[in-house]
């Protein structure tokens, strides 16, 4: 068989193709390839400041463990700006627990500063415990991860107040983007089509803006970075992943990215252009503090606890 040569150096074997772009690239290419999109895309969507307070929200998976490297690399064109990981630990037994032993450890080998959060000490419940009074008292249709996602993202804002960062990177893929945008499709939900920008409004003082540096790299390029780079993060699923929608989202999606390459792409970048549209459609929301936790919020009781309070209190 013919040695392919990288298309970008042109002097080292390839080992890995692009279908929707037709590069072969070299490791070494292969890893600038995705430092040079990150950066890019910090910048196309003017993502940080020279000097930006960043929480990156650090799970201990592939993306954001990856996320966690490149971004320590980039810091060093911030010289001004600060970095620090949060972790939000739901409280899912051996599967959390492995992850927060992975996350700490990448954090200490960087010398980046890591905070932790918890399920328990913000709400009262893990997220173990929460699952098992789903099942005991069968109250709710919502599955765990429709749970967990609305929770953990009241806590990473939490946290990143209390590490006084002024933006949460979160290492959302161009596999997660495509799911949620077909998911909110799906679900009717035009207003969460129009808030998820690759770098969110500011809406609220206590609501830290969001920024997705890897909205453009595809979810397999960002394992086989870590894989290439030698960085250990946890490869366990989430236990009650394969219940949630998106699980299904995601399956399909791939199975169409095979037969029809580069159509991830061209849902984000239709999105993109139809995104301000729809946002036009809606009126500006009026927040307020909800009366339990004071958290911002459109009803008087915001979405977390209104949540809590349906499951444990009615």
């Amino acid at each position: 068989m013919e040695t392919q040569v990288c298309t970008s150096c042109k002097r080292r074997e390839a080992f890995f193709f692009r279908p929707y772009s037709g590069e072969k690239l070299c490791k070494g290419c292969f890893i600038k390839s995705i430092e040079d999109k990150v950066t890019a895309t910090i910048v196309k969507y003017n993502m940080l400041q020279y000097d930006d307070s960043v929480a990156i929200a650090v799970s201990g998976g592939k993306d954001s463990i990856s996320l966690l490297h490149i971004l320590t690399k980039i810091e060093l064109d911030y010289p001004k700006a600060s970095f620090v990981a949060v972790t939000v630990d739901e409280g899912i037994r051996r599967y959390r627990d492995e992850a927060l032993r992975i996350a700490t450890k990448n954090c200490r080998k960087l010398n980046i500063e890591h905070h932790v959060i918890s399920f328990k000490e913000l709400y009262g419940y893990t997220l173990d415990e929460i699952v098992a009074h789903l099942k005991k008292e069968g109250k709710s249709k919502l599955t765990p991860c429709a749970y967990c996602g609305v929770l953990r993202r009241k806590a990473l804002n939490v946290a990143a107040r209390d590490v006084k960062a002024n933006k949460i990177a979160t290492a959302h893929t161009l596999d997660d983007e495509t799911q949620t945008i077909l998911l909110n499709i799906l679900h009717g939900d035009p207003l969460r089509l129009a808030k998820g920008k690759p770098i969110t409004d500011q809406v609220h003082p206590m609501l830290t803006r969001r920024v997705k540096p890897f909205c453009e790299i595809p979810e397999k390029e960002t394992a086989l970075y870590a894989y290439i780079e030698k960085i250990k993060f946890q490869g366990m699923p989430c236990p009650y992943a394969s219940e949630a929608l998106r699980n299904d989202m995601r399956l399909f999606l791939n199975r169409m990215e095979e037969k029809h390459s580069g159509i991830k792409f061209t849902i984000f970048k239709s999105m993109e252009k139809i995104r301000p549209a729809i946002g036009k459609m809606f009126k500006k929301e009026e927040l307020r503090e909800c009366i339990r936790c004071g958290e911002p919020t459109v009803a008087n009781v915001c979405r977390p606890c209104e949540m809590l309070l349906q499951l444990f209190d009615a």
